[in-house]
């Protein structure tokens, strides 16, 4: 298996072209989407949020259509700027997770307007069948040339009807992905739409929660006014609704508070931030990048919690052999959570305006941990896990043999 483990951590440095070629066109940027990258304008919008740029140009939002189909998901320009980390000594119902604070410099980027949905993953989810059927009838099997292009994907959930016990409406977030899984999603739609997904890091999530505000919540400090904002306890006793549901930020995002807890790539601390106590980073200074499979950080809160949940600054390490009690499976799945909080659990993509470079961007999309390696590697050698690697032939080939 060493061929694996060199592959496995090398990352998608070369494009991926996606689950059969599921080629994700843009359907809102016109004739510009032939010169200009998807979500930059040389005309200013009318109305809505937009950013402008030293060169004349705006960043603007953009919509996806994923395949033929109906899905699609919306990304939302955020400014570049700055965000004060965690809560202050006298915030009501703080935790001593949530300090000391800090400043952090976040660059433009793009942000996804609301959480992934079940339509938008089980797309991925997909990919397992097909890349299990194609390796059975050898029409594309992963060589050593495919390294840099190969991902795995999800294995079919163990118990879906625990998983969708609150519901898996194509419209509803995804949830119980562990982070690896999260990870290597962003790394398949950074493949079929030829641009940079990623998961947030704690700094840029927590910017684009507070939409400028350095309140409680982005609109104030009252949680009477949760109801217009956020799905949580009081609200919303049969899950999360629909993405989108309640009202939005002030940049336009939508269940920066409630609905599901989303993932951020850094690891999570008890303690708080240490000795970060009024510094001034930039974004990878920043990041507090996973040494661990356990204790990694999501924010926002969930649909079960309270009010001081769901606060901007508000953290929750994840648990990782906890929230797979129920997985009978030897190793544990490294894919899917079986135990809650997990089934309120989910993830939310962003876009740097600025691509990461091709050695930084792997930390964001590939494996970190020998333990993770490990468990996917076992999975593999049984036979229940999958490697892809999609090529734009693929398609025709497909259709040939079946």
């Amino acid at each position: 298996m060493s061929e694996f483990r060199n592959w496995l951590a090398t990352g998608l440095s070369r494009g991926l072209w996606g689950c059969l070629l599921a080629a994700v066109a843009p359907i809102t940027m016109g004739q510009e989407a032939a010169t200009l990258p998807l979500g930059i304008s040389t005309t200013q919008p009318a109305s809505g949020p937009f950013v402008a740029l030293p060169d004349g140009t705006f960043m603007v939002p953009y919509t996806q259509k994923v395949d033929s189909s109906d899905i699609a998901f919306e990304m939302i320009p955020i400014p570049g700027g700055e965000v004060v980390m965690g809560s202050p000594d006298d915030e009501a119902q703080r935790s001593e997770d949530e300090g000391p604070q800090f400043t952090v410099t976040i660059p433009a980027m793009w942000v996804g307007k609301t959480e992934v949905t079940w339509a938008e993953y089980k797309t991925f989810m997909k990919c397992y069948d097909i890349y299990k059927r194609l390796s059975r009838q050898g029409i594309r099997k992963v060589t050593n040339i495919d390294e840099a292009d190969a991902l795995t994907v999800p294995t079919p959930l163990y118990e879906p009807s625990h998983t969708y016990e609150h519901g898996d409406n194509p419209a509803q977030p995804a949830v119980t992905m562990t982070q690896f899984a999260a990870k290597q999603y962003t790394k398949w739609l950074s493949g079929i739409t030829s641009l940079q997904y990623r998961l947030p890091s704690e700094a840029e999530w927590e910017y684009a929660a507070r939409a400028g505000s350095k309140t409680a919540y982005s609109f104030g400090d009252d949680p009477a006014e949760l109801d217009r904002y956020a799905a949580f306890a009081d609200n919303a006793p049969d899950g999360a609704p629909k993405v989108g549901s309640k009202a939005p930020n002030a940049f336009g995002l939508h269940d920066m508070h409630g609905s599901v807890w989303e993932w951020t790539i850094d690891q999570y601390a008890s303690e708080g931030y240490g000795d970060r106590a009024g510094k001034k980073l930039d974004l990878e200074e920043a990041i507090v990048w996973p040494d661990s499979p356990e204790m990694r950080c999501v924010r926002g809160g969930g649909w079960q919690d309270p009010p001081e949940r769901l606060r901007s600054a508000a953290r929750m390490g994840s648990a990782d052999e906890e929230w797979k009690d129920y997985d009978p499976n030897v190793p544990l799945s490294p894919w899917w959570y079986t135990t809650d909080p997990a089934r309120m659990v989910g993830m939310r993509v962003v876009r740097s305006l600025e691509p990461k470079s091709e050695e930084n961007i792997k930390r964001y999309w590939d494996l970190d941990n020998e333990s993770i390696r490990e468990d996917v590697e076992y999975r593999l050698k049984e036979g229940r896990g999958v490697l892809g690697v999609a090529v734009p032939e693929l398609t025709q080939e497909f259709k040939r043999k079946k």
